[in-house]
C-alpha cells in the first residue's frame, strides 16, 4: 500500500508537468502547475488541474479551481497539490493563498517556499491561519530546478547563467586566420560552420527557453549576428550586448527590434546614435579588477535581472565565456563539440589560469548526447550556488 508521502509524490510530479507547460510564456513569474484532488473511502481522484500560462494571466491555483468548477466538481474539502508555495500578495491577479482557504481546500502540498519577499512564508501563513494543513516541501529538488531563475534572482539578485559554446575536439572556436576576419557573409559563414546544421537548430531552440542571450562586442563585429530565435510565435529573448567603449556600429543587425547595450564607455554622441537605431544603453562602472576597463559583470547582472530576466545565455567568444567563469557567475554549461581538430585559434577557457588542479574550472551532473554529427554536453558548474 502507498504511504502519504509517496501519493503525495505522485501528484506533485503531475503538477511538475503541468508547469512545464508554461515555460515559454510565465517568465518572469514563476512556473507554477496545481492539482485539485478529492479524497474518498474507495480511492481519490483528480477534479481539477491547471498552470500559470502567461505572464499577467490567471495563476496555476486559479486555473484549477476553474477547471474543477468546469468538471462540476466541489473543491471543498480537497487536497491542492502546487509546486511552489501560494502567493500572498495583490499582482496583476489576486493572491491564491486566500483564494484556496475561500475554496475550501483542505490541505496544501507545495513543492517549495517562494523565495520572493513579497511571498516568503506569507502564503503559508495565511493558509496556516485558516488552519488548513500543510505538507512541504514536496519533490523541492526538482520544484526549484523548475524555477532555478527565479530562484536566482531573488535569493542573489541575478539570472540564472548558461554558457553556450561550440569548439572542436581541441576545444577552438575559430581558426587562427578568422579572428581578423570582416564581418562579411563569407565570414559569418565559416564562424558557424564548426558545428553542423541540427547544432545550429538546436542552439535556435534553446534561445527561445531563455530570457536573454548576451554577446560580446567582439562577437557582434565579427559575425554581425541578428540573435534571433526563428520562431514565428511566442515571447523573443532580449538581446544582450557587452560595449564597454561602444563600438558597436548602428547598423549592426543585432540593434533591429531592440536590444540592451551595456558599457562603461560615456561618448554622448554614440549612445544617442544607438538609441536612435532602437537599443537601450545602460552605463555601469568598469571592472575593477580589469586593466582594459571592461564592463563589470558583478555590476551587469542585476541590471539585466531588472529587466525580466530569469535565464541568461551568453553566446560570447572566448574572452567573455572565460570572464564569467572567471568571475564564479556563472552556473551551467552547453558545449557542442565537433568531430574536428582545428589547430592554432582562439579556445574555451582562453585567459584562464590556474595554480594547480584544485583551482580548476569543473563541472557536475553531466549529461551528453549528440545532435546530428556533434556531441551535447551539458553540465552544472561545481561554483554555482545551490538553489
Amino acid at each position: 500500500m502507498l504511504t502519504r508521502h509517496k501519493i503525495d509524490e505522485y501528484y506533485m510530479r503531475h503538477a511538475l508537468s503541468l508547469a512545464w507547460r508554461g515555460a515559454d510564456a510565465a517568465s518572469p513569474n514563476p512556473k507554477v502547475g496545481c492539482v485539485l484532488v478529492k479524497e474518498a473511502h474507495d480511492g481519490a481522484r483528480v477534479i481539477g488541474e491547471g498552470y500559470h500560462a502567461e505572464y499577467g494571466g490567471i495563476h496555476a491555483e486559479a486555473a484549477a479551481l476553474e477547471d474543477a468548477a468546469g468538471r462540476g466538481e466541489d473543491a471543498r474539502g480537497a487536497v491542492a497539490y502546487v509546486t511552489l508555495e501560494p502567493c500572498a500578495h495583490f499582482g496583476k491577479t489576486p493572491p491564491c493563498a486566500p483564494l484556496l482557504v475561500k475554496e475550501g481546500i483542505k490541505r496544501v502540498v507545495a513543492g517549495s517556499e517562494d523565495p520572493n519577499p513579497k511571498v516568503k512564508g506569507g502564503g503559508f501563513g495565511i493558509l496556516r491561519d485558516a488552519v488548513i494543513e500543510i505538507t512541504a516541501p514536496c519533490l523541492e529538488k526538482e520544484c526549484k530546478w523548475l524555477n532555478r531563475g527565479f530562484f536566482r534572482c531573488h535569493t542573489l539578485n541575478r539570472p540564472w547563467v548558461t554558457l553556450k559554446a561550440a569548439a572542436s575536439l581541441d576545444g577552438r572556436m575559430a581558426l587562427a586566420s578568422e579572428v581578423h576576419t570582416p564581418a562579411t557573409s563569407e565570414s559569418r559563414t565559416s564562424l558557424r560552420g564548426i558545428t553542423g546544421e541540427r547544432a545550429l537548430e538546436r542552439t535556435h531552440l534553446m534561445r527561445a527557453e531563455h530570457d536573454g542571450i548576451l554577446i560580446g562586442v567582439g562577437t557582434a563585429l565579427a559575425d554581425d549576428p541578428e540573435l534571433t530565435t526563428r520562431r514565428t510565435c511566442g515571447k523573443s529573448p532580449l538581446r544582450i550586448i557587452l560595449d564597454s567603449k561602444l563600438s558597436l556600429p548602428p547598423s549592426a543587425r543585432v540593434l533591429r527590434d531592440g536590444c540592451l547595450v551595456l558599457t562603461c564607455g560615456g561618448d554622448v554622441d554614440k549612445i544617442r546614435a544607438l538609441e536612435d537605431a532602437g537599443a537601450e544603453v545602460c552605463v555601469l562602472p568598469p571592472d575593477p579588477e580589469q586593466k582594459a576597463g571592461r564592463v563589470d559583470l558583478r555590476a551587469a547582472l542585476p541590471v539585466i535581472a531588472e529587466r525580466g530576466v530569469r535565464s541568461l545565455m551568453v553566446e560570447g567568444g572566448p574572452a567573455i565565456l572565460s570572464a564569467f567563469m572567471k568571475a564564479e557567475l556563472c552556473d551551467s554549461l552547453a558545449l557542442f563539440t565537433a568531430p574536428s581538430v582545428m589547430g592554432e585559434g582562439p579556445g574555451l577557457g582562453d585567459g584562464l589560469n590556474f595554480d594547480f588542479m584544485g583551482n580548476v574550472v569543473k563541472l557536475k551532473d553531466i549529461r551528453a548526447r549528440r545532435v546530428g554529427d556533434d556531441m551535447l554536453v551539458e553540465g552544472i558548474f561545481r561554483c554555482s550556488p545551490a538553489l
